[in-house]
């Protein structure tokens, strides 16, 4: 049986996350409205409504904010310098970045170095999130592995309550693993996730960071404490870009693959490795194993 034929809104829509996608791969350049128009198939008079229509934010709103949320992460998680944030959003020295940042944020960049406000940021990139959660990612059944997960000691740090503060309890787990040494490129990053945030109240939401580590870890109140992910089999699929629509990788695993697999779940976390990870690399270039156990 031949495929069905694309519909024409979903080819109109290809269009514009072309250009979306061009954006994400080159925000350190200039992006010229003729570039874009162009890769979108579109005419430069009509572009800028075609894509806050579809999308529901302007293009400018989102290469503004794309390139901010980069630099707010360099800033909040890397400790990076000033100059070299604002070098890399396309600025040519740190003042008219600052001004442009404190715009965004209300703050200025040293502030966020110093004190990252973790539940304003949630809502400021609100319009940005909304619109990355409407374009799913493509995947087949042929792109599910099921592999045999080893035993994998790992220290933890674990956060409880509203996902808006998740990013504190990230900062926190950096710091911790810096301490003791367990950078990212030796010691393998973990995620557990306990529960969908969309899905159950704030005050009961649970997740968990992870480093992978054989080594003892001194256990504090605020620390890292030594547990496990249990060896057992898993179906594991690749997802690349942003954690802003993870979630359409993880409804292809329970919704698609799964009934059609003949497992079952087994009695463990869905879980994550953070192969590679935004702002390290660009978040469009970050890519994430989905883990879900079964047998």
């Amino acid at each position: 049986m031949e495929p069905p034929a694309t519909r024409p809104v979903d080819a109109y829509r290809a269009r514009l996350c072309a250009a979306v996608a061009y954006v994400d791969a080159h925000l350190d350049e200039e992006l010229s409205l003729d570039r874009l128009s162009r890769i979108a198939r579109s005419s430069k008079f009509h572009f800028h409504r075609q894509f806050s229509n579809v999308f529901g934010v302007t293009l400018h709103a989102y290469v503004h904010l794309c390139r901010m949320k980069r630099a707010y992460y360099a800033l909040a998680f890397r400790n990076a310098r000033v100059i070299d944030v604002a070098l890399a959003s396309g600025y040519d020295g740190p003042e008219a970045f600052t001004r442009a940042f404190k715009k965004t944020f209300s703050r200025s960049p040293s502030d966020i170095r110093r004190e990252p406000r973790w539940e304003a940021l949630v809502e400021t990139f609100a319009p940005l999130t909304t619109m990355r959660r409407q374009m799913t990612t493509e995947h087949t059944l042929a792109d599910v592995r099921v592999v045999d997960f080893p035993r994998t000691k790992v220290a933890t740090l674990e956060h409880r309550g509203s996902p808006k503060r998740l990013g504190e309890t990230i900062q926190a787990f950096v710091a911790r693993r810096r301490e003791h040494r367990l950078p990212p490129r030796s010691n393998a990053t973990f995620n557990l996730v306990y529960g969908d945030p969309s899905e159950v109240p704030e005050d009961d939401f649970r997740f968990g960071l992870c480093v992978a580590t054989d080594r003892e870890v001194k256990e504090s109140p605020q620390g890292l404490v030594a547990s496990e992910i249990p060896a057992g089999r898993c179906a594991v699929l690749r997802h690349r870009g942003s954690d802003d629509h993870l979630g359409s990788t993880i409804r292809f695993l329970y919704a698609e693959w799964l009934p059609q697999s003949g497992h079952e779940i087994r009695d463990f976390p869905l879980f994550f490795q953070r192969v590679s990870f935004f702002p390290d690399v660009p978040e469009h270039e970050a890519i994430t194993d989905v883990f879900v156990p079964i047998r």
